[in-house]
């Protein structure tokens, strides 16, 4: 029997942020994601929670409070807030290996650029267009409150760039 490879499911994506009660706040009240677990402080012990965190983060991480949210396509979002965490100088070093950014998508783009940027995030870029003239599919690069990079699309990732973006 051949192996068959074939398409994972996203699961969630896990953000860091130095202030977790803002953080969901912003996260449900500006990007409409749902709460489903509500902040926690997790503590070192010997619990389950508490030998994973060991195998993740090494012994003597102390403690840190985690939230859980979903977006409306059932994607999980969860929020760490580390003790002592900190902010990076260059939150935007898309130059070295790791995840530099994580999209969303919204048909009126415009609307959230605003309400992202009201609620204390910034805008990175202009509002561009991948077909100008010929099609409405458009992005942004944003940042939240926090410092984690947010790419928006007006249309679905397959949409974008199933004829060819460029």
């Amino acid at each position: 029997m051949m192996n068959q490879t074939y398409p994972r499911s996203f699961s969630h994506i896990g953000l860091s942020v130095p202030d977790l009660d803002a953080a969901v706040k912003f996260y449900t009240e500006v990007m409409g994601w749902y709460l489903i677990m509500e902040p926690t402080t997790i503590h070192h012990d010997d619990s389950a929670i508490g030998i994973m965190c060991d195998d993740v983060f090494g012994k003597g991480w102390g403690s840190f409070r985690i939230a859980h949210l979903a977006t409306g396509d059932k994607v999980g979002i969860e929020i760490f807030e580390f003790p002592a965490a900190e902010t990076p100088e260059n939150n935007f070093e898309y130059w070295k290996t790791g995840v530099f950014h994580f999209s969303v998508q919204d048909p009126n783009l415009e609307a959230l650029v605003e309400k992202i940027v009201a609620a204390g995030g910034k805008q990175r870029m202009p509002v561009r267009y991948y077909y100008p003239g010929e099609k409405p599919y458009r992005m942004v690069y944003m940042e939240d409150p926090f410092g984690n990079i947010i790419e928006i699309y007006s249309h679905s990732y397959e949409l974008t760039y199933s004829a060819g973006a460029y």
